[in-house]
């Protein structure tokens, strides 16, 4: 073990260890500003596309600029934006899925009967998280209340005020309103989970018929389903947390098809470890088709991979000539069509909100 030593320097000393190290800066006030608004240590993992290999002094390649980072730095920031667009709607429409599976067949309240769920699934954990969120929803009403009991105005604005909070969150207007069942709705239920845990609640659920409804929706056997889920919770966290897409090698690969029966990339059926976010490009691409096969993502992926041509391809896992391969099938005419009535169907309730 050693002791660290690296002294903090301000942004002028950034600058000029840049400009020491190769890096052509020809705007040091706007250099300033970017390091201002992103730190140098946020920027660094793009510097080292542009930095000698093996230097160990971090000496830049000749003609490498400034501009190139930032320019790097904006491709990745919108490429993180445009994969959390389609992670949403895949994860509002899977919540929609199990929820109208799960509750018209088992009822309402299906998820407290413990014997829906394989005898791994931590299912206590489940209630009780359910029950914590709405104790703590609860409390905050408490407080809201109080503090409105305080106000210098009269009754009944009083009893709207709570009456409006009561309402701001489900969570928070079921213990107001009910006390039994003790816990809220399915349909309520399945909204306050993490993407995570929904991933673990469908991959916990004792049926296979359950699993393959659901996840025959999508066009997919439930295996390849609950991968491809646990797969986009990692995704979705290094967005939440604005991380670095571009180049990274992904820690949980998802499993990908052998032998599809759907529509997929070739180059992506042949052996490989396929360890970029490349994939994962593939897999979003296929699900949006399903659930909002008018949001025009793939057209969207693909312009914004044209605007910035300099990016290097290969280090994201992209095939050569991928946007040629008819899985992405572009129509830059109108927008994309169905591919079937399932398609449609599956791809209504979240077209609302495109």
């Amino acid at each position: 073990m050693r002791v660290f030593h690296k002294p903090v320097i301000d942004i002028p000393a950034q600058i000029a260890l840049l400009k020491r190290r190769g890096l052509q800066i020809q705007d040091e006030a706007r250099a300033h500003c970017f390091l201002e608004a992103v730190s140098y240590f946020r920027l660094t993992p793009y510097m080292r596309t542009f930095q000698q290999t093996g230097n160990q002094n971090h000496l830049f390649r000749h003609g490498a600029g400034f501009r190139d980072l930032t320019r790097l730095y904006e491709f990745d920031r919108r490429l993180r934006l445009l994969v959390i667009d389609a992670i949403e709607r895949v994860e509002v429409a899977v919540r929609s899925m199990i929820s109208n599976h799960m509750g018209p067949l088992h009822g309402g309240h299906w998820y407290v009967n413990a014997c829906l769920f394989q005898h791994t699934y931590d299912h206590t954990r489940l209630l009780e998280t359910i029950n914590a969120k709405q104790l703590a929803a609860k409390r905050d009403y408490e407080r809201e209340c109080q503090r409105i009991d305080r106000l210098q105005t009269s009754e009944h604005r009083k009893s709207q005020l709570k009456h409006r909070r009561a309402s701001e969150s489900y969570a928070r207007h079921y213990p107001v309103n009910y006390d039994s069942p003790s816990l809220m709705p399915g349909w309520a239920m399945l909204e306050e989970l993490t993407l995570g845990e929904l991933s673990h609640l469908f991959k916990g659920l004792a049926r296979d018929s359950d699993k393959k409804a659901i996840s025959s929706q999508l066009g997919l056997p439930a295996p390849l389903l609950l991968s491809w889920m646990h797969t986009l919770t990692t995704i979705r966290n290094l967005c939440a947390h604005h991380a670095r897409l571009w180049n990274r090698e992904l820690g949980i690969r998802p499993e990908l098809p052998k032998k599809p029966s759907f529509s997929w990339p070739i180059a992506l059926i042949q052996e490989g470890p396929h360890p970029r976010i490349y994939p994962v490009l593939c897999i979003l691409n296929h699900l949006t088709c399903r659930v909002s096969p008018h949001s025009r993502w793939d057209i969207r992926l693909h312009e914004l991979m044209r605007e910035f041509p300099q990016v290097d391809q290969r280090a994201m896992g992209f095939t050569e000539h991928w946007h040629q391969d008819t899985f992405w099938d572009f129509d830059y005419g109108s927008f994309r069509k169905p591919k079937s009535p399932d398609d449609f169907a599956s791809g209504l309730s979240t077209e609302l909100i495109s």
